[in-house]
C-alpha cells in the first residue's frame, strides 16, 4: 500500500524507512507536522506482525504527537519512531547505535526519546551518534529529585491531574479519597500513576500482561489483581487505560461501566467514531493527547531550560487544558476528541 493512500496518512510532511543489514534495525519515523517546530517523538519497539501494522502504528502516534504539543502549548512539532523487534530479545548496542544514526540523517526535523519497549539506556546509545535525542541524561526533576533523564515521572503525574479534573467534572467530586479506579499496564507510568492514586486515598484494581509488575502493585500498593478480559467489567469511577492502544473498541466498550476513561495509554480509541458512542452513554473520555502531555512536556524542557518550578507548572496546566475541553463539550454538544482536535488546529493555525 502506498503511504499517500494509507487511510492514517493525514498529510504527514515525511515518512523514511531505515534498514541496517548489520545489525537488523529495521525502523520507520514519521514527521507529521513542523509547523510549531521540529517534530518531538518517542521511539517505540514492538514486535509488530508485519510492516503495514507497523506504518498505522507511526502514522497514528506521530499525527497525535502533533496535537499533543500543540495541546500542550510546547514550540514543537509531532513525530514518531517505531523500531520492529521485540524488545525483550532483539536489542543491542549496535541496533540502537544504527538508529541514532537513521534519526541523525534527518538533520534535526526529528528529535526521539523513550517510548514502549525503549528507555534511558537506549537513548543514550543513541545520544552516541546523534543530538537529536531527549531524555539520555541527568537533570532535577519536576518534582525536585534527580532525574535520571525518563520523562515517565513526568507523564504520570500530568495524568494524575488529569484524573482530579476528570473526577471533578464528571461526578463532582474535590478529592479523590475512597474513588475506584481500575488500571490496564503497570509500566513506568502505570504504577506510578498508581502510587500517586493510592496515596490520594484511591482504591485500585489492576491488569499487567507481566504478573511481575501486577504482584509489585498488589503487595506495595495493597491494589487487587483481576484479570485481563475482567479489568473492563468492574464497577469502578475510573478506567485508567495505561497500556497499548486501541483497547478501547466494540468489544470493550460493551463491558465497560466506568463513567470516566482517564489514561495514559496513546490511540485509546480503536475508531475514532467510538467517541461518539462514549458521549452517547455519558462516559466522560480524556483525550490521550491532552492528558498524557507531561512527558513530552518534561523533554521540551530538558531541550529548552527553565526552572523545575516553571516545568511542574506547565505540567498541571494539563489539567487546564482538560477543563476547556470538558466545558466546550459541555456547551457545544460535541465529543472531546472533537473539541481537542479543534483546540489543536487553532494553535497550528496560530502558530
Amino acid at each position: 500500500m502506498s503511504v499517500f493512500s494509507h487511510v492514517e496518512f493525514d498529510q504527514h510532511e515525511q515518512v523514511v524507512y531505515g534498514h541496517d543489514a548489520k545489525s537488523g534495525l529495521k525502523a520507520i519515523i514519521a514527521i507529521h507536522n513542523t509547523r510549531l517546530g521540529p517534530a518531538l517523538g518517542g521511539c517505540r519497539m514492538y514486535p509488530y506482525a508485519d510492516d503495514e501494522q507497523a506504518l498505522r502504528d507511526v502514522l497514528r502516534l506521530s499525527r497525535g504527537m502533533t496535537y499533543k504539543s500543540a495541546l500542550a502549548n510546547l514550540p514543537l512539532g509531532g513525530g514518531k519512531a517505531v523500531i520492529i523487534g521485540d524488545p525483550r530479545k532483539d536489542k543491542s548496542e549496535a541496533l540502537f547505535q544504527a538508529m541514532g544514526d537513521f534519526v541523525n540523517s534527518l538533520g534535526g526535523r526529528y528529535i526521539t526519546a523513550a517510548d514502549s519497549g525503549t528507555g534511558v539506556a537506549e537513548m543514550q546509545t543513541m545520544a552516541e551518534r546523534t543530538r537529536h535525542v531527549g531524555g539520555a541524561v541527568s537533570r532535577e526533576g519536576f518534582d525536585g529529585r534527580v532525574s535520571t533523564g525518563d520523562p515517565s515521572p513526568a507523564t504520570a503525574y500530568g495524568v494524575f491531574i488529569g484524573v482530579q479534573v476528570a473526577v471533578q467534572h464528571r461526578l463532582g467530586r474535590n478529592d479523590l479519597k475512597g474513588l475506584k479506579v481500575a488500571i490496564q499496564g503497570l509500566g513506568q507510568v502505570g504504577f506510578d500513576l498508581a502510587r500517586q492514586l493510592k496515596q490520594a486515598g484511591a482504591e485500585l484494581w489492576v491488569h499487567d500482561i507481566q504478573e511481575v509488575n501486577v504482584r509489585r502493585a498488589v503487595e506495595q500498593l495493597g491494589a487487587f489483581a483481576v484479570g485481563e478480559q475482567d479489568i473492563y467489567g468492574l464497577d469502578v469511577d475510573v478506567f485508567a487505560p495505561c497500556a497499548m492502544g486501541g483497547i478501547i473498541n466494540l468489544q470493550s466498550l460493551e463491558a465497560l461501566r466506568a463513567p470516566v476513561i482517564a489514561g495514559a495509554a496513546n490511540n485509546q480509541l480503536a475508531d475514532a467514531q467510538l467517541a461518539e458512542e462514549l458521549q452517547r452513554r455519558g462516559v466522560l473520555y480524556a483525550p490521550d493527547y491532552a492528558i498524557n502531555a507531561g512527558g513530552i512536556i518534561d523533554i521540551g524542557y530538558e531541550r529548552s531550560g527553565g526552572s523545575t518550578a516553571q516545568l511542574k507548572a506547565h505540567i498541571e496546566s494539563i489539567g487546564d487544558t482538560l477543563r476547556l475541553i470538558f466545558q466546550r463539550a459541555d456547551r457545544e454538544g460535541r465529543t472531546t476528541t472533537s473539541i481537542a482536535d479543534s483546540l489543536a488546529h487553532e494553535r497550528l493555525a496560530a502558530g
